[in-house]
Formats: structure tokens, C-alpha cells, sequence
């Protein structure tokens, strides 16, 4: 019996999770956190009854005590309360869900204490892996990816450590603006950029797939989890999401991991690797499928993209500044406070006016973070 906390389970990847473990059952769930969906939580909590539970708000977190009351389940809040969720005693493996820089003390908190990380947090390591993998290495935690491309890697990459990654060969699906001009993603519209094409997911994941950001901090992300080189990181447009990446070696030899587009494939894999587990759903058909496309990311128009591989190169606190201006855009633009293209426009402003920290700890992290904030609130 695997025993887990989950970071963010209110979530798409969060509430995946949890289908994955009753799909299972054989995974105790030992603790759980969301942000502010309390009625979501509250079933969860209802049906997985973990001993530990956290809402970001003390007003929801005495809601919530209140609906329970019935139960023995302890309710935090805040940073406190993630952190309690993290280092959960019982728990062997934290899935860390949530959105955002609010996860990297809590998952650096988790590390300290011995736990193995099902990593579906990008900006833990974009902001944070010359503090993370470091950490996680000293401490003998693995952590295991959960987005679907390095889940990918990771998996093409079993059996095959020893020997000299040539290039790491990023799939991107192109989503729902692939093709378009720079002048037509100005009038693209909310509903627009939350219709992805091959995969559901969050509003916030869903619109940097569509600006192709989202293939930016993967980039960032790949370079730490694999230790290679930014200049070992090819992104290549598959627009039927069928691979999910792949790894080409030294011998030119190229190993791809394939499959429906399906996230409870890399999170059931994370969660009980190195084991294989049977996953209910659809499977390849290769007649039917046909042909697998290829095509170069259109730099010139999908502009996160080559600013994520400027702020990589420059490094320090910058992708930190690249992540913060995103995050606050995106919302911006999902409260149709700015159009789609004034998201490159923020952070092309925001990387243009920051000074690099070269080595920040994390309190430099999160202050960087909060100065982007605050300049985009100053004009908007």
C-alpha cells in the first residue's frame, strides 16, 4: 500500500490523480491541499478520508471544519498549512499539482523530509532547480516528472542512463493557434485559447500551451531534470500529440515514447514507477492513425517561446522574472483585461527592466517574483 499527499487536488492534474488512485486501490491518500474550490474538497476529503487537509484561506479553512466536523480531519491554511501537507509522516510521495511559485517551499520542505516528488509544478524547477536537483540529490530523493513530455523523457531515457544524450527532442502539439500569424493572434479571444486541440487541462496551462509558453518552462524544467544543455533542447511541433518526446543519443540512435494523449498515463507512472500498471482507455491504432507530422515552432510568432530560451541562457533570477510576468498576464488576459499577444508584451517589458540576481536562494526567488507583480500592477 503506496501512501501519498497531493499538492493541489482541486486541480486537473490533481483530480487525476485521484481517478488514478481509485482506479487502483492500493494508494492511501494521506493529505490533501486546494486553493479556494472547498466544495470540491470537502467530496474528496468525504471520500478519501486523509487525516490532514489545507485550504490557502483561514476563512474557507473554518467553512470547512465546520461541513466536517463529522469527521477526524485536521484543516489547515496557508503556507503553514502546504507545508504540514508536504511533510506529511506518513506519506511517501508528494504530488506536487499545485499551480504556481506558491509550490517551490513547500515541495523544497517535502525534499528535506525524504519525500520522493511526483513533479507536475513547473515553476519549482524553472525558478528554482539550481536549488532543487542539488537538494534533492543530497537528500536521496527522486523526482519523478509527471507533465507528459518529460514523463516521456524519463521513460525513454530507462536503461539508457549511462550512456550520452545528443539532444532532447521536445514535441509540442502546436495548439489551438498553430499556423496563425503574429497580426491574427491579436484578436484572439478567451474561448479561443481554451480550446486546445488534443488535451484537457487547467485555463492557466490550457492558455500557455496556446501562446507556447507553456513549451518555454518545459524547456527550462528539461534542462534540470536531465542536466543537459540548453543547447541539447530541440522543441519540435507533432501536432497529434502522439509522441511525447524523445531522446536522441550519441549514436544517432532516436528512442520516442508514444501514446494516446492521456495524462494518467505519466501521473500512474510516477506514482508507482518502476512498475507498469494496466490504464483503462484508448490505445494506439497505428492504420488508423495514418501519419505522424513534424513541423519547426514558429519563433517569430509564438514569441514565449523564444523568450523562455533567453531568459534560460541569461539564467540567474531571469526566468523567475520570465514565470512571474507570465503567470500575472495570464491572468489579465483570462479576466479580458489585455489582449492575447499583450502577454509576450509584459514579459518582453519585464525581462527588459530587471536586474539579474546570478544565484538567488529562494527568499530572491520570491521577492523577484513580487517585484513583477508589482511592476505590472503599476500599469494596469
Amino acid at each position: 500500500m503506496k501512501t501519498i499527499a497531493i499538492l493541489g487536488s482541486t486541480g486537473s492534474i490533481g483530480t487525476q490523480t485521484l481517478e488514478v488512485v481509485r482506479a487502483n486501490g492500493d494508494i492511501r491518500v494521506a493529505a490533501l491541499s486546494a486553493g479556494r474550490n472547498i466544495a470540491l474538497l470537502e467530496q474528496q476529503i468525504r471520500e478519501f478520508r486523509p487525516r490532514l487537509a489545507c485550504v490557502w484561506e483561514e476563512e474557507d479553512a473554518k467553512t470547512l471544519r465546520t461541513k466536517l466536523a463529522d469527521l477526524s480531519v485536521e484543516i489547515l491554511s496557508g503556507m503553514e498549512g502546504l507545508k504540514a501537507v508536504a511533510v506529511c509522516e506518513e506519506a511517501s510521495i508528494l504530488v506536487t499539482a499545485v499551480v504556481g511559485m506558491i509550490g517551490i517551499v513547500p515541495t523544497i520542505e517535502a525534499i528535506k523530509a525524504g519525500k520522493d516528488i511526483a513533479l507536475a509544478n513547473k515553476e519549482t524547477l524553472v525558478t528554482a532547480g539550481h536549488l532543487i536537483m542539488p537538494l534533492a540529490a543530497r537528500c536521496g530523493v527522486k523526482i519523478l516528472p509527471v507533465d507528459s513530455e518529460h514523463s516521456a523523457i524519463f521513460q525513454c531515457l530507462n536503461g539508457e542512463r549511462q550512456n550520452k544524450i545528443d539532444k532532447i527532442l521536445l514535441t509540442a502539439s502546436g495548439g489551438p493557434f498553430r499556423g496563425r500569424s503574429y497580426e491574427k493572434l491579436k484578436n484572439v479571444r478567451v474561448e479561443d485559447a481554451l480550446k486546445h486541440p488534443n488535451w484537457a487541462m487547467g485555463q492557466k496551462i490550457t492558455i500557455d500551451s496556446a501562446s507556447m509558453v507553456n513549451k518555454g518552462l518545459e524547456v527550462m524544467e528539461a534542462r534540470w531534470l536531465f542536466d543537459v544543455s540548453l543547447d541539447q533542447i530541440q522543441v519540435v511541433v507533432q501536432p497529434q500529440s502522439i509522441i511525447h518526446s524523445m531522446v536522441q543519443f550519441a549514436d544517432g540512435a532516436v528512442i520516442a515514447q508514444m501514446g494516446t494523449p492521456d495524462m494518467k498515463l505519466p501521473i500512474q507512472y510516477a506514482l508507482y514507477y518502476p512498475e507498469r500498471r494496466l490504464l483503462a482507455g484508448e490505445r494506439l491504432d497505428f492504420a488508423k492513425l495514418g501519419s505522424i507530422t513534424f513541423e519547426k515552432p514558429a519563433l517569430d510568432t509564438f514569441l514565449g517561446l523564444s523568450y523562455a530560451f533567453e531568459a534560460a541562457r541569461i539564467g540567474g533570477s531571469m526566468p523567475t522574472v520570465f514565470n512571474a510576468a507570465n503567470e500575472r498576464a495570464v491572468s489579465l488576459f483570462l479576466h479580458r483585461q489585455i489582449g492575447f499577444t499583450d502577454i509576450y508584451a509584459i514579459i518582453r517589458d519585464c525581462m527588459d527592466h530587471h536586474t539579474v540576481i546570478s544565484d538567488p536562494d529562494v527568499t530572491q526567488i520570491l521577492d523577484t517574483e513580487q517585484s513583477v507583480y508589482e511592476r505590472i500592477e503599476a500599469r494596469f
